[in-house]
């Protein structure tokens, strides 16, 4: 990746920090604002000025930047809203972990195709300074995060309004189903003759039975079709039904991923779609697994060594047949699951964390885990059952709620700030 893509990348997150040594010693003494029982510096308001003109210049364009004084007092507004929120996490007891830091560095590094050691040094190549940007994400992240917990607990969405949503205009056109279509079309002049629209209708007809028999529709669309996406392989890309006319919509409705609809007649001729695959839609079949685990977690008593060969020893007594209940109910550190014989429900993926979900994937039905360790400690886990759910009203209800609580949190978040501005002390000092 080229610099500058990497310095407007980084930019638009607002990652970059300026060494403080371009800062005078003079203006590190002087202090821009007090804050409750904090100050804002004004070394801090020139490293932000510095952040945003590179912002902006990295956008390139006719953008242009403000008066110096109207931009100066906007940055200044910005650092002491930002003083008040990390009071406010301070008092709440929230804080940013070095696993959340390094985990959010991962993806920004992977964002720009790059591994975290790259990117540091692709930093400092830019002349920052690592470790500055690394706390400017952390208060980035704190940002985030005593947002979500202090604005989210105003915020209530009824089942009213959940109803309302799905039959609104927006909410029908979320819940369609989204199809990844292939088309052939044998075309039709305008005005043709009952002769041409037979023969038309023969050769898509042909073509269908080509398809059903195993012929590879992209190469026989390459052939014979009509449209302007036959060089393509017929492919339409994703398409919601509104998007289709009704006859080809009505067509694809009810096909599956790999099926072909018979030819459909319409004004400009016979088409053939193909289903390459489906999303969304009031049917969501969800692959779900119903799993128990054990978990032990080090802690103030038992070190990672003598937590490591318990789940050894817990292991061997599995094998030996002591029953997985009793072992989770009198060991697991997993209180919620352990007091139900160590019983997780039946999970679906991206609902456990990566490693569980990998084990959990590679075991038959019945078999018990060799000891694995995750964030969380030492797990040995047991597939009980597998099953195929429709979990397709639940998950719309839930894309409804998360839909109608974004918008939600938008217009609350400007409250609540407008709120703790007016309840603190603020006294400027430029």
């Amino acid at each position: 990746m080229a610099l500058s893509k990497l310095r407007q990348s980084i930019a638009a997150l607002m990652l970059l920090t300026l060494p403080l040594t371009q800062v005078s010693a003079e203006i590190l003494d002087r202090v821009a604002a007090v804050v409750n029982e904090d100050v804002v510096l004004e070394s801090e308001l020139e490293q932000r000025l510095a952040l945003v003109r590179q912002q902006i210049s990295a956008r390139g364009g006719d953008t242009r930047l403000p008066p110096e004084d109207v931009l100066r007092q906007q940055v200044l507004d910005r650092l002491i809203l930002e003083s008040i929120q990390t009071q406010i996490a301070e008092q709440q007891g929230i804080r940013v972990s070095d696993r959340q830091l390094n985990d959010a560095l991962e993806r920004i590094a992977q964002q720009n195709n790059m591994t975290l050691g790259q990117f540091r040094e692709a930093l400092i190549a830019e002349g920052q300074n690592y470790t500055e940007a690394r706390e400017q994400i952390r208060r980035e992240i704190l940002l985030g995060q005593v947002q979500q917990s202090n604005v989210n607990r105003r915020i209530n969405v009824s089942e009213q309004e959940v109803q309302n949503f799905l039959s609104s205009e927006l909410g029908q056109q979320e819940i369609q189903a989204e199809f990844l279509l292939r088309n052939i079309l044998i075309a039709l002049p305008d005005g043709a003759s009952p002769q041409m629209i037979q023969q038309a209708e023969d050769k898509a007809r042909e073509i269908h039975a080509q398809l059903q028999n195993g012929a590879d529709f992209a190469e026989l669309a390459l052939a014979t079709s009509n449209a302007p996406n036959a060089l393509q392989g017929g492919e339409l890309g994703w398409r919601r039904e509104s998007e289709l006319p009704e006859d080809l919509a009505a067509a694809i409705r009810k096909l599956s991923p790999g099926q072909i609809s018979q030819p459909v007649r319409t004004p400009g001729g016979f088409h053939i779609l193909k289903v390459e695959d489906k999303r969304g839609g009031k049917v969501q079949l969800v692959n779900q697994t119903k799993v128990r685990h054990i978990l032990l977690t080090p802690n103030e008593i038992r070190t990672p060594e003598q937590t490591r060969r318990l789940i050894d020893d817990l292991y061997r007594r599995l094998q030996d047949g002591q029953p997985f209940d009793e072992l989770a109910r009198r060991y697991s550190d997993d209180a919620a699951s352990g007091s139900q014989g160590g019983d997780l429900g039946w999970t679906q993926d991206g609902q456990m964390v990566p490693e569980f979900e990998q084990v959990m994937n590679s075991t038959d039905k019945g078999e018990i885990s060799e000891p694995f360790e995750s964030r969380f400690g030492w797990h040995i886990l047991q597939v009980q059952d597998y099953r195929t759910q429709d979990m397709g009203e639940e998950m719309l209800e839930s894309q409804a709620r998360n839909s109608i609580r974004q918008r939600k949190f938008s217009e609350e978040l400007n409250n609540w700030l407008r709120e703790i501005r007016s309840q603190a002390y603020i006294e400027r000092k430029i």
